[in-house]
């Protein structure tokens, strides 16, 4: 078992979510940054399917009951085990009793707690991830015991992942959808030139983008029926504003979608803690470079490291000297935690 001892408001349980029910009004759903869950699986030398915990910009405490490996990968927290710090983009050993506490964000959105063996909840049509529009599953709360799978390669050593840069922001690839053509191509061109960032308001259904300048306005777009959408999609609100759709998305909409972000690209849209471009690519160059899960997970096991203890200390302080040390304004960066 992995003890829940406390948990922010939007831990959850994911895993690759539930493909093919979109026809029932029910969206894939699965981790927001599935990137970051195939880097769990890779650092712990196991199948990429397997379930973990998502941690939405809080941090929790876990204590494990058994040897546990877990890997620690998306968006940066400030971990520790008693007295030790861990690095991030690394897999780690926890000893029974031993309690795991992960801080609030250093940026980004969702961080990522894989254990191996995986998180070995009842699965509900095909999948243990929690889909929170649909009602389906809940946030963790302190008290839940959560069963873990058999760990696959107990005597596996603790491995490291080069920071992937997951929330830098920068050039994101765009592909037209049918929608692309209702909007006039200065109105198109002035959205491929405008940097934008990440707004406070989203959630796992959609994230809002804030620019500066007029709105994004479709042509005609009033009389649209509704057409199938999906994870990815940028959608224009009435108000002209653009939201990227999210995991838990709508399966159908009215709203123009002025264009699509390539699959590769979306978790670092999902995770931007810095302006983000767009530029539109031929669908022949999106599909020149990997964008299938089972491609980017083989991309991850190829780069992951054994962990020397010198190079894992090297990787913390290298982190922390980035961020200041992750303290907040009482010097303590666990003090909200949970």
């Amino acid at each position: 078992m992995l003890e829940v001892l406390g948990a922010g408001p939007s831990v959850t349980v994911q895993d690759a979510g539930r493909p093919g029910h979109a026809a029932r009004g029910l969206s894939r759903g699965g981790a927001a940054d599935r990137l970051a869950l195939l880097e769990g699986a890779a650092l712990l030398g196991q199948a990429a399917d397997l379930a973990a915990l998502e941690l939405a910009v809080m941090g929790g405490r876990f204590r494990a009951t058994r040897p546990l490996r877990i890997a620690l990968t998306g968006a940066p927290m400030a971990a520790r085990v008693g007295d030790r710090r861990l690095a991030w983009n690394a897999s780690h050993r926890l000893a029974p009793g031993e309690v795991l506490e992960l801080a609030a964000v250093q940026d980004g959105v969702y961080g990522y707690l894989s254990v191996a063996g995986g998180v070995a909840t009842v699965p509900f049509l095909g999948s243990r991830a929690a889909h929170l529009a649909a009602r389906i599953g809940r946030p963790l709360r302190p008290g839940d015991r959560l069963p873990v799978g058999g760990d696959p390669a107990p005597d596996r050593p603790d491995h490291l992942l080069p920071d992937p840069a997951r929330c830098a922001g920068g050039t994101i690839r765009l592909l037209p959808t049918p929608q692309t053509a209702l909007f006039a191509p200065e109105v198109l061109a002035r959205f491929l030139a405008t940097p934008f960032v990440r707004d406070a308001r989203g959630n796992r259904q959609g994230q809002r983008l804030l620019w500066d300048g007029p709105p994004f306005a479709a042509t005609g777009h009033l009389g649209l029926p509704s057409e199938p959408a999906q994870t990815g999609d940028i959608q224009m609100t009435g108000d002209g504003a653009p939201v990227v759709l999210g995991p838990e998305c709508q399966t159908t909409g009215g709203y123009p979608r002025i264009a699509a972000i390539h699959p590769a690209d979306l978790p670092r849209v999902i995770q931007a803690g810095a302006p983000l471009r767009f530029r539109m690519v031929a669908l022949a160059e999106a599909l020149a470079s990997p964008w299938h899960e089972d491609d980017l997970f083989a991309a991850a096991r190829a780069t992951v490291r054994p962990a020397r203890p010198d190079a894992a200390a090297l990787a913390l302080r290298l982190a922390e000297g980035r961020t200041g040390g992750a303290v907040d304004a009482r010097g303590d960066p666990f003090a909200d935690a949970c």
